[in-house]
């Protein structure tokens, strides 16, 4: 058997999944310290990028229970658990491999785990006053992450409408964020208005350091500045800001802010490729024809520059931009499960710690 360069071999393994490059650290002293090494941790995340995956929480809701996939357009579908956590939990965000979940049975326990791993982090408890943006239970509704894989550190956020000891809301909009560097949380204020009453809290992203909302009126992004704690407004297009009869969603795309906008016969992607200017340029125009039947039920969840998935009721579909075909990734047969859109969120592997 002829030599293999050393940086042949770790272009190799840093594209297998976590699971199986984990299970070669055994085989001699290089390979069992790459999954620590710097250079190596930014490669396989790096190539993990080119590698969206779709991951769904299968609720079913005559049995009360659920279960976790991932569909993967290179590798299928693959289950998996978060039975490490010990409790049952739901899924509150999802950023660069980490997901954010809150505890079912105890209101206001949070970890943040890498289901790849199986590494996780219960937060600190917060003392804060309950947020809530109109859930009695007053838990926080809008929830972001922000995994930040250039500094190997990780936010999140919690915001809602503060809430006095009469459970009245006081007319604040208060966002709690909790720093891994510090394993502490911090508060600041904004005064209520009407930007925060229609955020879409299941559209986040994390893009420049900051994290992203679309408006639920489609009129603008609301940016929130993780290194100053400042909340900002970035416009839409104006095709997407005047238009009518569309739905918008934002997503993230190769490291940039993103819009799809979809209609009855047509899907536009719009990519914001100048952030520091809000550029906005359309990028792609897809026609919906041969999904006809499944137009008003799809949701985009995840894409690249070559490829977009989108959940509906019972599917997740895959368009690959280049070649111009759709394809059916995955499907579920169970009547009672609720719908895939509801609780599919963009993930990708990454070796990232969370501790």
């Amino acid at each position: 058997m002829g030599f293999v360069p050393e940086e042949v071999v770790i272009q190799i393994l840093a594209r297998l999944p976590v699971k199986p490059l984990f299970k070669t650290k055994t085989v001699c002293k290089l390979w069992y310290g790459l999954p620590s090494d710097e250079y190596f941790i930014k490669l396989y995340n790096e190539e993990s990028a080119k590698n969206p995956m779709v991951l769904i929480e299968l609720i079913d809701s005559t049995e009360s229970k659920s279960s976790f996939v991932f569909v993967d357009n290179s590798r299928g579908v693959s289950e998996f658990s978060l039975d490490f956590l010990l409790e049952r939990v739901k899924i509150r965000a999802s950023c660069n491999g980490l997901l954010c979940c809150s505890s079912i049975a105890v209101k206001g326990v949070y970890f943040v785990c890498n289901p790849m791993t199986r590494e996780f982090k219960v937060l600190p408890r917060c003392r804060a006053r309950p947020l809530t943006l109109f859930y009695p239970d007053g838990e926080a509704t809008i929830v972001g992450l922000a995994s930040d894989l250039s500094r190997n550190k990780f936010n999140v956020v919690l915001a809602g409408f503060q809430l006095t000891s009469g459970h009245r809301q006081d007319g604040t909009f208060a966002c709690l964020v909790f720093d891994s560097d510090s394993n502490k949380w911090r508060k600041f204020v904004t005064f209520q208005e009407h930007n925060f009453t229609h955020m879409n809290r299941n559209q986040v992203v994390f893009v420049n350091g900051s994290l992203h909302w679309l408006t639920g009126s489609c009129s603008y992004i609301l940016m929130l500045d993780l290194n100053y704690d400042v909340w900002r407004k970035i416009s839409l297009p104006d095709e997407v800001r005047y238009g009518t009869g569309n739905r918008v969603y934002l997503l993230e795309c190769d490291g940039c802010l993103s819009l799809i906008q979809i209609s009855n016969t047509w899907m536009k992607i719009w990519v914001m490729k100048d952030y520091e200017r809000q550029l906005w340029h359309m990028v792609d125009k897809v026609s919906l024809g041969c999904i006809k039947g499944l137009v008003h039920g799809i949701f985009p969840i995840t894409q690249t520059g070559e490829h977009v998935f989108l959940a509906s009721h019972k599917q997740v579909l895959m368009y690959h931009r280049t070649s111009r075909v759709w394809k059916e990734t995955f499907s579920v047969k169970n009547s009672g499960t609720l719908p895939l859109w509801f609780s599919a969120h963009a993930f990708r592997t990454t070796i990232v710690p969370c501790d």
